[in-house]
Protein backbone atom coordinates (compact mmCIF):
# COMPACT_ATOMS: atom_id res chain seq x y z
CA UNK A 1 0.00 0.00 0.00
CA UNK A 2 3.02 2.34 0.63
CA UNK A 3 4.31 1.87 -2.83
CA UNK A 4 0.74 2.46 -4.47
CA UNK A 5 0.60 5.64 -2.31
CA UNK A 6 3.34 7.16 -4.23
CA UNK A 7 1.36 6.88 -6.86
CA UNK A 8 -1.08 10.14 -7.28
CA UNK A 9 -3.23 8.45 -9.65
CA UNK A 10 -3.53 5.21 -7.22
CA UNK A 11 -3.47 7.13 -4.08
CA UNK A 12 -7.02 9.11 -5.67
CA UNK A 13 -8.39 5.72 -6.63
CA UNK A 14 -8.05 4.21 -2.95
CA UNK A 15 -9.36 7.45 -0.98
CA UNK A 16 -12.80 7.26 -4.01
CA UNK A 17 -12.97 3.91 -3.27
CA UNK A 18 -13.74 4.65 0.31
CA UNK A 19 -15.93 7.60 -0.22
CA UNK A 20 -17.89 5.29 -2.77
CA UNK A 21 -17.96 2.34 -0.90
CA UNK A 22 -17.62 3.30 3.30
CA UNK A 23 -19.74 6.87 2.71
CA UNK A 24 -16.89 8.48 4.53
CA UNK A 25 -16.44 12.51 3.67
CA UNK A 26 -13.71 13.11 1.29
CA UNK A 27 -12.10 15.79 3.72
CA UNK A 28 -11.78 12.98 6.54
CA UNK A 29 -10.11 10.71 3.94
CA UNK A 30 -7.41 12.82 2.44
CA UNK A 31 -5.06 13.67 4.89
CA UNK A 32 -4.53 10.38 5.76
CA UNK A 33 -4.99 9.23 2.24
CA UNK A 34 -2.48 11.07 0.22
CA UNK A 35 0.70 11.39 3.63
CA UNK A 36 2.69 8.86 2.25
CA UNK A 37 2.49 11.09 -1.11
CA UNK A 38 5.80 13.41 -2.20
CA UNK A 39 4.57 16.90 -1.50
CA UNK A 40 4.93 17.93 -4.84
CA UNK A 41 2.21 15.19 -5.79
CA UNK A 42 0.02 15.46 -3.58
CA UNK A 43 -1.88 18.43 -5.00
CA UNK A 44 -2.27 16.13 -8.56
CA UNK A 45 -3.98 13.34 -6.29
CA UNK A 46 -6.35 16.28 -4.35
CA UNK A 47 -7.12 17.51 -7.93
CA UNK A 48 -8.41 14.21 -9.28
CA UNK A 49 -10.41 13.51 -6.01
CA UNK A 50 -12.39 16.74 -5.62
CA UNK A 51 -12.97 16.59 -9.47
CA UNK A 52 -13.87 13.26 -10.18
CA UNK A 53 -16.46 13.97 -7.06
CA UNK A 54 -17.77 17.41 -8.87
CA UNK A 55 -18.60 15.78 -11.72
CA UNK A 56 -19.60 12.41 -11.03
CA UNK A 57 -23.33 11.94 -11.97
CA UNK A 58 -21.40 13.27 -15.69
CA UNK A 59 -18.45 10.87 -15.02
CA UNK A 60 -20.81 8.24 -14.41
CA UNK A 61 -23.34 9.11 -17.02
CA UNK A 62 -20.20 8.29 -19.66
CA UNK A 63 -18.27 5.39 -18.25
CA UNK A 64 -22.48 3.51 -18.67
CA UNK A 65 -21.90 5.06 -22.24
CA UNK A 66 -18.81 3.64 -22.98
CA UNK A 67 -19.17 0.07 -21.50
CA UNK A 68 -20.35 -2.99 -22.89
CA UNK A 69 -21.63 -4.28 -19.66
CA UNK A 70 -21.75 -3.24 -15.96
CA UNK A 71 -18.69 -4.01 -14.51
CA UNK A 72 -18.61 -6.17 -10.79
CA UNK A 73 -18.71 -4.85 -7.73
CA UNK A 74 -15.62 -6.39 -6.63
CA UNK A 75 -13.92 -4.35 -9.38
CA UNK A 76 -15.17 -0.85 -8.01
CA UNK A 77 -11.50 0.51 -8.20
CA UNK A 78 -11.29 -0.22 -11.95
CA UNK A 79 -14.55 2.12 -12.20
CA UNK A 80 -13.03 4.69 -9.70
CA UNK A 81 -9.72 4.72 -12.02
CA UNK A 82 -11.96 4.91 -15.44
CA UNK A 83 -13.96 7.59 -13.64
CA UNK A 84 -10.60 9.40 -12.81
CA UNK A 85 -9.33 8.77 -16.37
CA UNK A 86 -12.55 10.42 -17.80
CA UNK A 87 -11.92 13.11 -15.65
CA UNK A 88 -8.60 13.97 -16.75
CA UNK A 89 -9.30 13.97 -20.49
CA UNK A 90 -12.41 16.43 -20.22
CA UNK A 91 -11.72 18.88 -17.43
CA UNK A 92 -7.66 19.09 -17.01
CA UNK A 93 -4.97 20.61 -18.87
CA UNK A 94 -2.94 17.06 -18.66
CA UNK A 95 -1.83 15.99 -22.11
CA UNK A 96 -4.01 13.25 -23.25
CA UNK A 97 -1.87 10.64 -24.57
CA UNK A 98 0.34 10.96 -20.86
CA UNK A 99 -3.71 10.96 -19.02
CA UNK A 100 -4.51 7.90 -20.91
CA UNK A 101 -0.91 6.08 -20.39
CA UNK A 102 -0.57 7.31 -16.76
CA UNK A 103 -4.36 5.97 -15.93
CA UNK A 104 -3.94 2.51 -18.17
CA UNK A 105 -0.28 1.88 -15.62
CA UNK A 106 -2.63 2.15 -12.25
CA UNK A 107 -3.90 -1.71 -13.35
CA UNK A 108 -0.76 -2.53 -12.79
CA UNK A 109 -0.70 -1.30 -9.18
CA UNK A 110 -4.54 -2.25 -8.52
CA UNK A 111 -2.99 -5.58 -9.13
CA UNK A 112 -5.97 -6.25 -12.12
CA UNK A 113 -3.84 -6.42 -15.14
CA UNK A 114 -7.13 -7.81 -16.79
CA UNK A 115 -7.95 -3.92 -17.16
CA UNK A 116 -5.54 -2.88 -18.56
CA UNK A 117 -6.93 -3.13 -22.07
CA UNK A 118 -10.60 -2.22 -20.92
CA UNK A 119 -9.03 1.08 -19.34
CA UNK A 120 -7.29 1.74 -22.58
CA UNK A 121 -9.97 1.21 -24.69
CA UNK A 122 -12.47 3.10 -22.68
CA UNK A 123 -10.37 6.06 -22.35
CA UNK A 124 -9.63 5.94 -26.27
CA UNK A 125 -13.23 5.49 -27.15
CA UNK A 126 -14.28 8.85 -25.30
CA UNK A 127 -11.53 10.93 -27.05
CA UNK A 128 -13.06 9.30 -30.19
CA UNK A 129 -17.01 9.86 -29.24
CA UNK A 130 -16.27 12.83 -26.74
CA UNK A 131 -18.58 14.77 -29.12
CA UNK A 132 -21.43 12.74 -29.49
CA UNK A 133 -21.43 11.88 -25.92
CA UNK A 134 -21.27 15.16 -24.80
CA UNK A 135 -24.43 15.83 -27.00
CA UNK A 136 -26.04 12.57 -25.28
CA UNK A 137 -25.60 13.51 -21.58
CA UNK A 138 -26.77 17.07 -22.59
CA UNK A 139 -30.44 15.20 -22.87
CA UNK A 140 -30.02 14.04 -19.01
CA UNK A 141 -30.58 16.70 -16.48
CA UNK A 142 -28.59 14.41 -13.57
CA UNK A 143 -25.43 13.94 -16.29
CA UNK A 144 -25.61 17.75 -17.40
CA UNK A 145 -26.05 18.87 -13.95
CA UNK A 146 -23.89 16.94 -12.00
CA UNK A 147 -26.43 16.84 -9.17
CA UNK A 148 -29.04 14.10 -8.14
CA UNK A 149 -32.08 13.91 -9.36
CA UNK A 150 -33.40 14.60 -5.79
CA UNK A 151 -31.43 17.95 -5.22
CA UNK A 152 -32.51 18.83 -8.40
CA UNK A 153 -35.93 18.83 -7.92
CA UNK A 154 -35.73 20.74 -4.41
CA UNK A 155 -33.52 23.37 -5.47
CA UNK A 156 -35.71 23.67 -8.82
CA UNK A 157 -39.16 23.43 -6.30
CA UNK A 158 -37.21 26.47 -3.87
CA UNK A 159 -35.56 28.62 -6.25
CA UNK A 160 -37.34 28.34 -9.44
CA UNK A 161 -35.74 31.52 -10.44
CA UNK A 162 -32.28 30.67 -9.42
CA UNK A 163 -31.43 27.03 -9.46
CA UNK A 164 -29.48 26.93 -12.39
CA UNK A 165 -26.97 29.34 -10.80
CA UNK A 166 -27.42 27.41 -7.51
CA UNK A 167 -26.04 24.23 -9.47
CA UNK A 168 -23.24 26.21 -11.53
CA UNK A 169 -21.80 27.51 -8.15
CA UNK A 170 -21.51 24.52 -6.80
CA UNK A 171 -19.75 23.14 -9.91
CA UNK A 172 -16.95 26.28 -8.78
CA UNK A 173 -13.60 25.26 -7.51
CA UNK A 174 -14.52 27.33 -3.97
CA UNK A 175 -11.81 30.63 -2.69
CA UNK A 176 -9.88 30.44 0.13
CA UNK A 177 -11.26 33.15 2.77
CA UNK A 178 -9.26 33.84 5.53
CA UNK A 179 -10.35 35.01 9.10
CA UNK A 180 -8.12 38.22 10.53
CA UNK A 181 -7.87 37.37 14.56
CA UNK A 182 -8.49 41.75 15.58
CA UNK A 183 -6.81 40.53 18.72
CA UNK A 184 -3.48 40.72 16.85
CA UNK A 185 -3.73 43.27 14.42
CA UNK A 186 -6.06 45.14 11.72
CA UNK A 187 -7.63 43.54 8.37
CA UNK A 188 -5.84 46.11 6.54
CA UNK A 189 -2.30 45.14 8.42
CA UNK A 190 -2.74 41.52 7.63
CA UNK A 191 -3.20 42.31 3.98
CA UNK A 192 0.15 44.15 3.52
CA UNK A 193 1.60 41.09 5.76
CA UNK A 194 0.15 38.70 2.78
CA UNK A 195 1.55 41.34 -0.01
CA UNK A 196 5.12 41.09 1.64
CA UNK A 197 4.80 37.22 1.53
CA UNK A 198 3.22 37.81 -2.50
CA UNK A 199 -0.13 36.94 -1.45
CA UNK A 200 -2.53 39.05 -2.94
CA UNK A 201 -5.89 39.31 -0.93
CA UNK A 202 -9.01 41.55 -1.35
CA UNK A 203 -11.32 42.15 2.11
CA UNK A 204 -15.18 41.07 1.86
CA UNK A 205 -17.57 43.65 1.19
CA UNK A 206 -20.05 42.02 3.89
CA UNK A 207 -17.45 40.39 6.74
CA UNK A 208 -15.06 42.96 8.13
CA UNK A 209 -12.48 40.47 9.07
CA UNK A 210 -12.75 38.42 5.74
CA UNK A 211 -9.46 38.57 3.65
CA UNK A 212 -9.94 36.26 0.17
CA UNK A 213 -6.92 35.16 -1.42
CA UNK A 214 -6.18 35.38 -5.02
CA UNK A 215 -5.17 32.44 -5.34
CA UNK A 216 -5.26 29.30 -2.43
CA UNK A 217 -2.19 28.85 -0.26
CA UNK A 218 -0.85 26.51 2.42
CA UNK A 219 -1.45 27.36 5.82
CA UNK A 220 2.30 27.25 6.65
CA UNK A 221 2.53 30.08 3.69
CA UNK A 222 0.31 32.56 6.02
CA UNK A 223 1.80 35.00 8.24
CA UNK A 224 1.72 33.98 11.55
CA UNK A 225 -0.70 30.95 11.11
CA UNK A 226 1.09 29.20 13.91
CA UNK A 227 0.94 32.26 16.16
CA UNK A 228 -3.16 32.90 16.07
CA UNK A 229 -2.75 35.82 13.67
CA UNK A 230 -5.29 34.33 11.36
CA UNK A 231 -7.79 31.34 10.84
CA UNK A 232 -9.28 29.94 7.21
CA UNK A 233 -13.19 30.47 7.53
CA UNK A 234 -15.43 31.50 4.47
CA UNK A 235 -16.74 35.00 4.83
CA UNK A 236 -20.52 33.99 5.61
CA UNK A 237 -19.42 31.77 8.06
CA UNK A 238 -17.78 34.40 9.65
CA UNK A 239 -21.11 36.82 9.76
CA UNK A 240 -22.60 34.28 12.54
CA UNK A 241 -19.82 35.95 15.19
CA UNK A 242 -21.30 39.29 13.72
CA UNK A 243 -25.00 38.83 14.38
CA UNK A 244 -24.71 36.83 17.38
CA UNK A 245 -22.52 40.26 18.81
CA UNK A 246 -21.52 39.19 22.15
CA UNK A 247 -21.05 41.64 24.81
CA UNK A 248 -18.30 41.82 27.65
CA UNK A 249 -20.01 39.52 30.59
CA UNK A 250 -22.43 37.92 28.24
CA UNK A 251 -22.42 33.74 28.79
CA UNK A 252 -22.60 32.56 25.19
CA UNK A 253 -23.38 28.87 24.17
CA UNK A 254 -21.66 27.80 20.72
CA UNK A 255 -24.09 25.00 19.78
CA UNK A 256 -22.59 22.14 17.51
CA UNK A 257 -19.01 23.59 17.71
CA UNK A 258 -16.71 21.81 16.26
CA UNK A 259 -14.67 22.22 14.36
CA UNK A 260 -14.49 25.34 16.05
CA UNK A 261 -13.78 28.50 13.44
CA UNK A 262 -16.99 30.31 15.05
CA UNK A 263 -16.37 29.43 18.65
CA UNK A 264 -12.96 30.86 18.34
CA UNK A 265 -14.09 34.49 16.16
CA UNK A 266 -16.64 34.65 18.86
CA UNK A 267 -13.69 34.91 21.34
CA UNK A 268 -12.27 37.35 19.18
CA UNK A 269 -14.92 39.25 18.67
CA UNK A 270 -15.51 40.26 22.48
CA UNK A 271 -12.94 38.28 24.81
CA UNK A 272 -15.11 39.29 27.57
CA UNK A 273 -17.56 36.80 27.83
CA UNK A 274 -17.91 32.93 29.05
CA UNK A 275 -18.15 30.74 26.41
CA UNK A 276 -19.71 27.39 26.19
CA UNK A 277 -18.20 25.02 23.49
CA UNK A 278 -20.95 22.06 22.70
CA UNK A 279 -20.78 19.26 20.43
CA UNK A 280 -21.96 15.55 20.74
CA UNK A 281 -18.61 14.50 18.94
CA UNK A 282 -16.56 14.18 22.27
CA UNK A 283 -13.49 13.75 19.14
CA UNK A 284 -14.64 16.80 17.24
CA UNK A 285 -13.79 18.84 20.43
CA UNK A 286 -10.28 17.84 20.68
CA UNK A 287 -10.42 19.83 16.68
CA UNK A 288 -12.36 23.22 18.81
CA UNK A 289 -9.22 22.72 21.28
CA UNK A 290 -6.14 22.57 18.98
CA UNK A 291 -8.08 25.64 17.26
CA UNK A 292 -8.52 27.61 20.43
CA UNK A 293 -4.72 27.09 21.55
CA UNK A 294 -3.32 28.13 18.37
CA UNK A 295 -5.38 31.16 18.53
CA UNK A 296 -4.58 31.09 22.59
CA UNK A 297 -8.23 31.43 23.55
CA UNK A 298 -10.03 29.64 26.31
CA UNK A 299 -13.70 27.99 26.71
CA UNK A 300 -15.58 25.43 28.38
CA UNK A 301 -15.73 22.79 26.51
CA UNK A 302 -18.43 20.56 26.59
CA UNK A 303 -19.30 16.43 25.17
CA UNK A 304 -23.22 16.44 24.86
CA UNK A 305 -26.41 16.36 22.56
CA UNK A 306 -27.63 19.61 22.32
CA UNK A 307 -31.45 18.09 22.54
CA UNK A 308 -30.70 16.50 26.02
CA UNK A 309 -28.82 19.47 28.09
CA UNK A 310 -29.66 17.27 31.64
CA UNK A 311 -26.47 15.56 30.61
CA UNK A 312 -24.09 18.79 30.06
CA UNK A 313 -26.19 21.64 31.22
CA UNK A 314 -25.33 23.37 34.61
CA UNK A 315 -28.23 24.86 34.71
CA UNK A 316 -27.27 28.63 34.18
CA UNK A 317 -29.15 30.07 31.39
CA UNK A 318 -27.71 31.71 28.30
CA UNK A 319 -27.59 35.50 27.12
CA UNK A 320 -26.94 34.59 23.63
CA UNK A 321 -26.97 31.35 21.99
CA UNK A 322 -25.44 30.55 18.63
CA UNK A 323 -27.01 27.41 16.57
CA UNK A 324 -24.92 26.15 13.70
CA UNK A 325 -27.53 23.53 13.17
CA UNK A 326 -26.99 19.61 11.68
CA UNK A 327 -27.89 20.06 8.12
CA UNK A 328 -27.78 18.96 4.46
CA UNK A 329 -24.64 21.22 3.74
CA UNK A 330 -26.61 21.82 0.32
CA UNK A 331 -24.91 25.38 0.55
CA UNK A 332 -21.21 24.31 0.51
CA UNK A 333 -20.91 21.51 -2.23
CA UNK A 334 -18.17 23.42 -3.97
CA UNK A 335 -16.00 23.40 -1.18
CA UNK A 336 -18.01 19.08 -0.22
CA UNK A 337 -18.94 17.59 -3.28
CA UNK A 338 -19.18 14.79 -1.91
CA UNK A 339 -22.32 15.90 -0.10
CA UNK A 340 -24.10 15.06 -3.97
CA UNK A 341 -23.03 11.53 -3.30
CA UNK A 342 -23.39 10.99 0.18
CA UNK A 343 -26.66 12.78 1.14
CA UNK A 344 -30.29 11.07 0.35
CA UNK A 345 -33.56 12.70 -0.48
CA UNK A 346 -35.01 10.87 3.23
CA UNK A 347 -32.46 12.53 4.90
CA UNK A 348 -34.06 16.01 4.77
CA UNK A 349 -36.64 15.58 6.45
CA UNK A 350 -34.52 13.44 9.36
CA UNK A 351 -31.95 16.71 9.50
CA UNK A 352 -35.24 19.43 9.96
CA UNK A 353 -37.04 16.99 12.79
CA UNK A 354 -33.38 16.52 14.22
CA UNK A 355 -32.93 20.75 14.28
CA UNK A 356 -36.63 21.17 15.59
CA UNK A 357 -36.06 18.95 18.48
CA UNK A 358 -32.47 20.79 19.05
CA UNK A 359 -34.36 24.28 18.42
CA UNK A 360 -37.19 23.41 21.28
CA UNK A 361 -34.76 22.43 23.73
CA UNK A 362 -31.81 24.92 23.11
CA UNK A 363 -35.15 27.80 23.70
CA UNK A 364 -35.48 26.79 27.20
CA UNK A 365 -31.73 27.74 28.19
CA UNK A 366 -32.20 30.92 27.01
CA UNK A 367 -32.52 34.24 29.16
CA UNK A 368 -35.50 36.16 28.84
CA UNK A 369 -34.61 38.93 26.82
CA UNK A 370 -31.62 36.90 25.19
CA UNK A 371 -31.64 36.45 21.22
CA UNK A 372 -31.14 32.79 19.81
CA UNK A 373 -28.79 33.08 15.94
CA UNK A 374 -30.11 29.69 13.71
CA UNK A 375 -27.59 29.04 11.03
CA UNK A 376 -27.43 26.39 8.76
CA UNK A 377 -25.37 25.87 5.30
CA UNK A 378 -27.96 25.05 3.58
CA UNK A 379 -30.17 26.64 0.49
CA UNK A 380 -33.09 24.51 1.16
CA UNK A 381 -35.89 25.85 2.56
CA UNK A 382 -37.31 23.03 5.05
CA UNK A 383 -34.04 23.98 7.05
CA UNK A 384 -33.91 26.70 7.04
CA UNK A 385 -37.00 29.95 6.55
CA UNK A 386 -40.20 26.79 7.22
CA UNK A 387 -38.23 25.60 10.18
CA UNK A 388 -38.24 28.69 11.28
CA UNK A 389 -41.66 29.44 10.78
CA UNK A 390 -43.01 26.84 12.83
CA UNK A 391 -40.59 27.35 15.75
CA UNK A 392 -42.11 31.08 15.62
CA UNK A 393 -45.50 29.73 15.41
CA UNK A 394 -45.56 27.29 17.85
CA UNK A 395 -43.60 29.68 20.94
CA UNK A 396 -45.70 32.63 21.47
CA UNK A 397 -42.69 33.96 23.51
CA UNK A 398 -40.26 34.16 20.62
CA UNK A 399 -40.02 36.88 18.39
CA UNK A 400 -37.97 37.21 14.92
CA UNK A 401 -34.78 40.20 15.04
CA UNK A 402 -34.84 41.35 11.17
CA UNK A 403 -31.54 41.17 9.53
CA UNK A 404 -30.77 44.45 8.13
CA UNK A 405 -27.82 44.57 6.08
CA UNK A 406 -26.93 44.07 2.42
CA UNK A 407 -25.80 40.82 2.28
CA UNK A 408 -27.65 37.81 0.91
CA UNK A 409 -31.63 38.03 0.14
CA UNK A 410 -34.52 38.33 2.34
CA UNK A 411 -36.35 35.39 3.23
CA UNK A 412 -39.87 34.93 4.78
CA UNK A 413 -37.96 34.53 8.03
CA UNK A 414 -33.96 35.70 8.30
CA UNK A 415 -31.95 35.72 5.44
CA UNK A 416 -30.40 33.39 2.79
CA UNK A 417 -26.74 33.83 1.03
CA UNK A 418 -27.00 31.39 -1.83
CA UNK A 419 -23.70 29.64 -3.18
CA UNK A 420 -21.30 32.34 -4.83
CA UNK A 421 -23.12 35.14 -3.77
CA UNK A 422 -20.30 37.92 -3.11
CA UNK A 423 -18.00 35.00 -2.97
CA UNK A 424 -19.27 33.68 -0.14
CA UNK A 425 -20.42 29.89 0.40
CA UNK A 426 -24.44 29.53 0.89
CA UNK A 427 -25.60 29.84 4.64
CA UNK A 428 -28.90 31.00 5.94
CA UNK A 429 -29.67 33.18 9.32
CA UNK A 430 -31.92 33.96 11.70
CA UNK A 431 -32.11 35.89 15.01
CA UNK A 432 -34.90 35.31 16.88
CA UNK A 433 -35.02 37.63 20.59
CA UNK A 434 -36.78 35.74 23.65
CA UNK A 435 -39.71 38.16 25.17
CA UNK A 436 -39.23 39.03 28.19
Amino acid sequence: MAKQAQNPRAAAVAVLVQVMTQGQSISHLLPHGLKHLPLERRALAQELCYGTLRWLPRLEFLLDSLLDKPLKAKDVDVQVLALIGLYQLGFMQIPPHAAVSETVAVTGELKKPWAKGLINALLRRYQREQSVLQDKLEQDPVASSAHPAWLLELLQQDWPQDWQAIITANQQRPPMTLRVNRLHQSRDAYQQALLAEGLEASPSAHAPDALTLARPAMVEQLPGFAQGQVSVQDAAAQLAALLTDPQPGMRVLDACAAPGGKTGHLLESCPGIELVALDVDAGRLERVQQNLTRLGLAATLKAGDAAQPDGWWDGLPFDRILLDAPCSASGVIRRHPDIKLLRRADDIPQLAALQADILNTLWSLLKPGGMLVYATCSVLAAENHQQLARFLGTHPDAMEKRIEVQWGRAAPIGRQILPNQDGMDGFYYACIVKQP
